[in-house]
């Protein structure tokens, strides 16, 4: 079977996994749009990105970084925390009233950006790089398909253009779907996806410190 074929298969099923991503997706492509969840995307995808490279050319340094006594707990614990301060910041915080459409006194009903694209890609990079569950991913797929499968360069660019690919198609799909249900939702049901997604990254960050803790 093709390389690229192979890397779309395995995109396929990293798909299907839901995480604390899903829920950031999710959340601002309901809240404020389509491109406020690219946003998201886009740094999950650069740090989803940096790491492919860093396992492929520099898969013995980032084993032995793996292998420091502490380096799972102490990234664990950091991306724990990150997730639980996401967490309480959504259900704390209030979303903005929707601005008044010019020359009306009436508020806009479409999904509307109240957070810079910097600050929210800069969210998808940080929740994606400091879960401990994305480095030994990246790993694993190294070490089970690459080494073990014996690929050359251009197979293994091959393999990994496919996994990027549906990583990215997918993630877009899930925004786009977020989008469209939200001219479904009444504002109080637009609530209840906030308070959803906030104890959701609440109970990952809390279950990742709990997994890293067991295990030193």
């Amino acid at each position: 079977m093709s390389p690229f074929i192979d890397g779309l298969g395995w995109g396929m099923v990293l798909c299907f996994l839901i995480g604390p991503i899903f829920f950031a997706l999710i959340q601002a492509g309901i809240e404020q749009g389509f491109r406020a969840g690219v946003a998201i995307g886009v740094g999950v995808w650069v740090s989803d990105f940096l790491y492919i490279a860093a396992v492929y050319w520099g898969v013995s340094y980032v084993m032995a970084w793996v292998e420091v006594d502490g380096f799972k707990f102490y990234l664990g614990l950091i991306g724990g925390v990150l997730l639980i301060a996401f967490g309480l910041g959504t259900l704390i915080s209030r979303v903005p009233d929707p601005p008044i459409l010019a020359g009306t006194t009436t508020k806009k009903k479409e999904p509307y950006r109240y957070s810079s694209y910097p600050t929210l890609l800069f969210k998808g990079f940080l929740i994606n790089t400091l879960n401990p569950f994305t480095v030994f991913f990246w790993l694993s797929i190294m070490s089970t398909v690459i080494v073990k499968g014996d690929l050359g360069t251009s197979d293994a660019l091959l393999f990994f253009l496919g996994l990027f690919l549906t990583i990215v198609a997918t993630d877009l799909a899930k925004v786009y779907l977020a989008k469209v249900i939200r001219h479904w939702l009444k504002p109080k049901y637009v609530l209840w996806v906030r308070r959803f997604s906030g104890i959701a990254l609440i109970v990952f960050g809390i279950i990742l410190i709990f997994r890293v803790s067991i295990e030193m």
